[in-house]
C-alpha cells in the first residue's frame, strides 16, 4: 500500500475505535467493511481486522489502568467461557455463508438500543448481583456464546457483552466498558486472531495504520468514557447499536 493508502487506514482506524472504547463496541461497524472495500475477501478482512482489534484493548489498558479495579473472579470468568467460544466461532466461520446470521444479529443489536433507549437508568449506578455460583454459571454459558459471537462476527458484539455485564451482573455503564475493552479487546480479539491467523490469511502489510489507529483510538475512546461517566456512554452505546443494526440489516 502507498502512504495515501495507509493514511487513510489510519484514519479510519482512529475514528472506529475512538467510537467503540467510548461506547463499548462496534469497531467493525465502519473497520471491517473499508477492509473489503479497498479489496480484501471477507476472510482475509475478518482476520486482519481482529488482530488490529488487539491494539483497541490494548490502548484501553493504558488508559483503564490506574482508574479500574477489575474483580477476579469476572476476569477468570470472561476468559475461561469467553475464549473458547472466540476460538469455536473463529474456527466455523470460514466455513457457513454468514448473510442470515449477520440480519439475526442486526435485529438484535438494533434491539439492544432501542432497549436501553426505554430504561434511562440503566447502567446508571453500581448495584452488583449474580456474585453467586449459579449467577456465575449462567452468566458464564452467555459469555461463552457471546464468545462464540465475537469469533465468527464482525459487528458489535463488543455491546453484547457491556450490555450483559450491564443487565446480569449489575454493572454501570463506565465499569462494563472498561471490562468489555480490556477483556474483549485484548483476550478475546487476540485469541481470534490467532486462530483466524493459523486457519486464514492476514494481510500484515496493512496492519501498521490500523494498528496505530486502534492504539490511539482505544486510548482516546477510555478517556472520553471516563471523563464523561455513565448518562453519555449510554448515549453513545445506543448510537452506536441502532447504526449497526441497519448496516448488519442492509449489508
Amino acid at each position: 500500500m502507498n502512504l495515501f493508502e495507509q493514511f487513510i487506514l489510519f484514519l479510519v482506524s482512529l475514528v472506529a475505535n475512538t467510537f467503540s472504547a467510548f461506547s463499548g463496541g462496534g469497531a467493525g461497524l465502519v473497520q471491517f467493511p473499508v477492509l473489503i472495500f479497498l479489496g480484501l475477501s471477507f476472510a482475509v478482512a475478518l482476520a486482519t481486522h481482529k488482530v488490529a482489534s488487539v491494539a483497541l484493548g490494548l490502548g484501553a489498558v493504558l488508559r483503564y489502568l490506574s482508574t479500574s479495579n477489575l474483580e477476579r473472579q469476572l476476569v477468570l470468568l470472561m476468559l475461561l467461557a469467553g475464549i473458547p467460544g472466540v476460538v469455536l466461532g473463529g474456527s466455523l466461520i470460514l466455513l457457513v455463508p454468514d448473510r442470515w446470521a449477520e440480519i439475526a444479529l442486526g435485529l438484535l443489536t438494533g434491539g439492544l438500543g432501542v432497549f436501553s433507549m426505554l430504561r434511562p437508568q440503566l447502567g446508571q449506578q453500581y448495584l452488583p448481583q449474580h456474585r453467586d455460583r449459579p449467577g456465575y454459571i449462567y452468566g458464564g454459558l452467555m459469555l461463552f456464546f457471546l464468545g462464540f459471537l465475537n469469533g465468527s462476527l464482525t459487528s458489535g458484539t463488543g455491546l453484547f457483552v457491556t450490555i450483559w455485564l450491564v443487565l446480569w451482573f449489575g454493572m454501570d455503564y463506565q465499569r462494563a466498558v472498561a471490562y468489555t475493552l480490556i477483556m474483549v479487546g485484548l483476550f478475546w480479539n487476540g485469541s481470534g486472531a490467532i486462530t483466524l491467523g493459523i486457519l486464514g490469511e492476514i494481510r500484515w502489510e496493512w496492519l501498521p495504520a490500523l494498528l496505530a489507529g486502534s492504539l490511539l483510538g482505544g486510548y482516546l475512546g477510555s478517556h472520553l468514557a471516563i471523563k464523561h461517566g455513565n448518562r453519555w456512554i449510554k448515549r453513545a452505546f445506543e448510537l452506536v447499536t441502532l447504526l449497526i443494526s441497519v448496516k448488519l440489516i442492509w449489508g
